[in-house]
């Protein structure tokens, strides 16, 4: 009888725990449980945040933008055995694509995982319903929306505002701490990239429910909402940056034009560039592959980027050290008869039989290499020229706030024992004196030079960010202010000195007969770089307008235009700088400058 009992209670005991555990598991823990099952069958998509938006100054048309495309995910732990050849063969056929690409992808992540890979995007809605159709042969493919990077002005801004691409692996070990993930966009260059963080947004996430085939079943569980990247304003005009890009044509080269009293960049055009909304879409690798290999490096930037020598633009640099260092009366002339003998070398003026007499506003105006050759030679020292490089911007990087910026060189004797092992020659500062030899500068470089001398002496900061603003309200977050980098340290009279002599170039020099605008006065210099190629050289020309101590710092622009030595040999520098001019301050577009200057009595320069 006892030993029943017991048996009896124990098996109560048991009956009870399990009673209790069922009650437990069914009603106490019942909603922890559904979850549970609920997570067995739930996806989770990414829901992209919209890229800010880009504006020029005028923030009237945007000048990047997004729209609507969509990107394709499959879970490999979803497709049964055996039939991933067929799933992928089915895809390729219906996007159009190669498979080669969908196979790649999906070897990024291990066979059997959970994890969705992205194996497509910029998607259409059309390709979208193929796939839908065919859902019940693509076990584990699901899509989502994925805004694409838009840029309506095509190529002309591309320089400045860079693009947009896939993440790379690579990338996201760097950036996986930023809140950036394995199917974020990514700015590869330009402002694109610059500005990324401010740009990007927050990206959300959706939580559906598939069944077994992986279809969406029911409502959206959960919806975690994006926020929109927040807008931009760049400092650059559209429209002269249109002017500007045309009057350069297709000749390999750049143009800067900035304001000289805040260092806003108003246009920076480069050629040969890339069309950014070539890269979306299935070529854009091979796009990007093929523009790579072009020898004329079209993702280059040049006003940034590509360094040479400033020929007889540096003259200016010469001028102000001559005036700031008292080395030689500014009155007194040098007899130029074409050569300048120095050492067992003869060096030659750009003039066979010389310019005559010549003083410091004659030989800048006439660019006269033997003045400039004496200079160095035997009144400024080499050290004397380099400081006043360094103080008017040279040798040094801007700090623009664009990726990439070259801070060229201003040679000294000890670079050249250290680089060269070799000895600094006085031929060398001979050959500093007229802007030639190792001397390399950019364009950006010189626009900052002569805005320096412009604004009386002050080296101010390049930018291309304006305001940062809300993307809902408009409202601005963020206005860039001007960024002083230093004080030259050259007394202001000097500098308007300098600027007079300048006004001379171009009323009496060598750039007389070219700058043919009655839309403004400006005042600027000329120069011819050699390369040591016959029949090559690098066509340079710089100007300030308009004209005038009274006229206020924010009408003025600096302009800079540099055609490469690989161009055809024309003089082109000075003749797009009159365009560019002409079309700005007249309110005019390229065609409508152009005739309006062949109405002029000098006509045939643009033949």
């Amino acid at each position: 009888m006892t030993r029943l009992a017991f048996v009896v209670a124990a098996m109560a005991v048991i009956v009870l725990v399990y009673l209790w555990r069922v009650f437990q598991m069914q009603v106490l823990e019942g909603s922890l449980y559904e979850l549970r099952a609920r997570q067995t069958v739930q996806r989770v998509e990414p829901v992209f945040a919209q890229r800010g938006l880009i504006y020029d100054r005028t923030v009237q048309e945007p000048v990047a933008t997004n729209r609507t495309s969509f990107a394709l995910t499959l879970v490999a732990a979803d497709i049964p055995a055996g039939q991933q050849d067929e799933v992928v063969t089915l895809l390729a056929e219906l996007l159009g694509r190669d498979r080669g690409g969908i196979d790649a992808r999906l070897r990024s992540t291990r066979r059997g995982s959970f994890q969705p890979v992205e194996i497509a995007s910029g998607l259409t809605l059309a390709q979208i319903n193929g796939v839908a159709e065919r859902i019940d042969r693509l076990p584990g493919v699901s899509w989502y929306s994925k805004p694409e990077r838009i840029y309506p002005d095509g190529a002309l801004l591309s320089n400045v505002l860079g693009y947009v691409g896939d993440i790379t692996p690579q990338e996201l070990q760097i950036l996986f701490n930023e809140g950036y993930t394995a199917t974020s966009i990514l700015g590869k260059s330009g402002v694109e990239q610059r500005y990324d963080q401010l740009l990007r947004g927050t990206d959300g996430r959706r939580f559906r429910v598939v069944d077994a085939r992986g279809r969406y079943v029911g409502e959206d569980q959960r919806l975690v909402a994006p926020e929109q990247g927040d807008d931009l304003v760049l400092t650059l005009d559209r429209r002269l940056q249109d002017l500007a890009s045309q009057a350069l044509g297709s000749r390999i080269g750049s143009v800067v034009a900035m304001r000289p009293g805040t260092g806003e960049v108003l246009a920076m055009v480069t050629y040969p560039r890339f069309n950014p909304n070539a890269f979306a879409g299935p070529d854009g690798q091979q796009a990007i592959r093929a523009l790579s290999l072009d020898r004329r490096a079209p993702f280059l930037n040049r006003p940034t980027q590509a360094a040479a020598s400033p020929a007889s633009t540096f003259k200016i640099v010469m001028s102000a050290a001559v005036l700031g260092e008292n080395a030689f009366s500014p009155t007194e002339e040098i007899l130029c008869t074409g050569t300048f003998p120095f050492g067992n070398r003869v060096f030659n003026d750009w003039l066979e039989y010389g310019h005559g007499q010549m003083n410091l506003a004659g030989a800048l105006a006439q660019s006269c290499n033997v003045y400039y050759y004496t200079m160095g030679a035997q009144h400024l020292s080499v050290d004397q020229i380099i400081d006043y490089s360094f103080r008017l911007g040279l040798g040094t990087r801007t700090g623009i706030d664009l990726g990439g910026e070259v801070e060229g060189l201003v040679p000294s004797p000890a670079w050249k024992e250290q680089a060269l092992n070799q000895r600094w020659v006085g031929g060398d500062t001979v050959n500093m004196s007229i802007g030639q030899g190792y001397l390399q500068v950019t364009p950006l470089q010189m626009a900052v030079m002569l805005s320096t001398i412009v604004n009386g002496g002050t080296v101010y900061q390049p930018q291309v960010l304006r305001e940062v603003r809300n993307p809902v309200t408009g409202g601005i977050l963020q206005r860039n202010q001007p960024v002083v980098v230093r004080e030259s340290g050259i007394d202001p009279e000097i500098l308007r000195t300098v600027r007079e002599h300048l006004r001379g170039v171009l009323t009496d020099g060598t750039a007389e007969v070219v700058i043919t605008t009655s839309a403004v006065e400006s005042a600027g210099k000329t120069g011819t770089g050699q390369i040591g190629v016959e029949g090559q050289f690098h066509s340079w020309f710089v100007a300030y307008a308009p004209y005038g101590d009274h006229v206020p710092r924010s009408e003025q622009i600096v302009l800079v235009v540099m055609v490469d030595a690989v161009n055809e040999w024309e003089w082109w520098a000075p003749k797009a700088a009159n365009i560019i001019l002409h079309g700005y301050f007249r309110d005019l577009d390229y065609d409508a400058a152009v005739a309006d200057l062949r109405r002029g009595p000098r006509w045939l320069w643009y033949m």
